[in-house]
Order: structure tokens, then sequence, then C-alpha cells
């Protein structure tokens, strides 16, 4: 009967993992909540105001390009997110 070979190389061992837990800065929640609602807000008083015909100056002036910024904020939120550990 042949003979088993011996196995020359050893056995892989994962990098040990450093014990440091990360800790997301103190302004990233209180940022990511902020764009969340302001464009939530934004958007919802768009269309408050254009459902009922009331003239905010700003929003007027801005049409549906309001959309744009609304959602862009809850995109800057999202992607906060992400940074959250």
């Amino acid at each position: 009967m042949a003979k088993s070979k011996v196995r020359k190389k050893a056995v892989y061992t994962p990098p040990q993992r450093s014990q440091q837990v990360k800790v997301s800065p103190r302004w990233l929640v209180p940022t990511m909540l902020a764009c969340w609602l302001v464009g939530l807000g934004w958007i919802a008083t768009f269309y408050v105001t254009a459902s009922t015909g009331t003239r905010v100056p700003l929003l007027t002036d801005l049409g549906n390009w309001n959309l744009g910024i609304g959602f862009s904020l809850i995109i800057v939120g999202v992607v906060l997110s992400t940074k959250w550990e």
C-alpha cells in the first residue's frame, strides 16, 4: 500500500482582530436625522403649498426643483447612515 504524503504547508490562521471598538463622531446621528426630517418636511411643505395655492416666496420660485432639494437631503441622510458605527 502507498504511503500518504506529509503536508508541507502550515494550516492557515487568520490575523488577530483588534479589540478596539470604532465610535461614530457625535455630530453624525443628529445631522443624519436632521437631513431626513428637513428633506421630508421640504417635500411635504412643497406639496401642501402647491395644492392650496399658497404663495411662499422661496418655494414658489423654485417650482419642481423643490423635489430635487428634498430628495437630495434625504439621500445625504442615507449616505450618512452608512457611516454610522
